[in-house]
């Protein structure tokens, strides 16, 4: 029986060998740029281009590459914080989530700062 840490292991090393397929893939398919910022890659900077999944599936990688767009290092983190900008926007307000501190560190500050006489 495998121990929990062999289990995490051996997940991370399917998970890299996976990225490495779906990247060899795309590397092959597409031109080497960005499809943000137009920038070219070439040589050791080709390191800098990564495989964005459209759908945000990992495990979507049809051969076709119909999931997959190449993205820079900066364009592809982007990416992922406009998606979750977004996903926040669609959960509605922020106004009516609940608070995550069961206390205020600042609640006693204002008596610190009243005029003395």
């Amino acid at each position: 029986m495998l121990t929990p840490e062999e289990v995490l292991a051996q997940a991370r090393e399917d998970a890299l060998k996976r990225q490495e397929s779906y990247r060899e893939q795309a590397l092959k398919l597409f031109p080497h740029v960005c499809g943000r910022c137009c920038r070219e890659f070439e040589g050791k900077k080709l390191r800098e281009l990564t495989v964005h999944h459209r759908d945000h599936n990992h495990d979507n990688n049809p051969s076709d590459g119909s999931n997959w767009e190449l993205l820079c290092l900066y364009c592809h983190e982007q990416e992922h914080v406009r998606s979750l900008e977004q996903q926040r926007a669609d959960d509605g307000p922020s106004v009516h989530r609940k608070p995550t501190l069961s206390h205020s560190p600042f609640d006693a500050l204002s008596a610190r700062f009243k005029p003395r006489r």
